[in-house]
C-alpha cells in the first residue's frame, strides 16, 4: 500500500511547516511529521548526539523509534530566521520536557531547521539538533570547547 502523506498544502510559510513539525512531535504523529519533509533523496536529519541520517526512510525510522517511547514535548523558542524567496533557515532553541527518575526536567537543544520552497510549497530539507545545553544557558555564549 502506498505511503500517502497528509495534506499540509495549506501551510503557507516555512513557519507554518515548522509549527506542523513540532505539533506532530508532540502527538507522536509520524505521518504528519513526515509530511513536513520535502520529497527529495538528500534530506538530512541529525538528532542530539546522533549521526547524520540521509533520506526519508532513515529519517522516518529514527522518529518511529523515538515515538515508540512516547511523544516528544518540544517547544521552539528564540527563533531567528534568514529567509529568501526559495529558502528559509531557522536557528532556534527547543525546550524539551523530560520525565526522569528524579521527576520532571527540561532540556534545551540548539537546533537548525532548513526549509525550501518547491512545487508542494514549503518543506523541511534539514533538521539538525545539537546535544542539550543547560536550561539556564539558552541565551549565553558557550563556555565549553568550540570545534570550529
Amino acid at each position: 500500500m502506498p505511503n500517502i502523506k497528509p495534506d499540509i498544502s495549506s501551510a503557507g510559510s516555512a513557519d507554518d511547516v515548522e509549527a506542523s513539525f513540532y505539533e506532530a512531535m508532540q502527538h507522536a504523529d509520524i505521518d504528519k511529521l513526515m509530511a513536513c519533509w520535502a520529497d527529495e533523496d538528500d534530506i538530512v536529519c541529525v538528532h542530539p548526539g546522533g549521526g547524520r541520517l540521509i533520506g526519508a526512510a532513515a529519517i522516518r525510522m529514527s522518529f518511529e523509534l523515538l515515538f515508540a517511547h512516547g511523544s516528544v514535548r518540544a517547544q521552539p523558542e528564540h527563533v531567528q530566521r534568514v529567509q529568501t524567496m526559495g529558502s528559509s533557515v531557522h536557528s532556534l532553541v527547543e525546550r524539551i520536557d523530560l520525565h526522569t527518575p528524579q521527576g520532571p526536567a527540561q532540556a534545551l537543544v540548539t537546533t537548525t531547521n532548513v526549509y525550501h520552497r518547491g512545487v508542494q510549497g514549503w518543506r523541511m530539507v534539514a533538521h539538525h539538533a545539537s546535544p542539550g545545553i543547560p536550561a539556564d544557558a539558552s541565551e549565553r555564549p558557550s563556555s565549553g570547547t568550540v570545534l570550529h
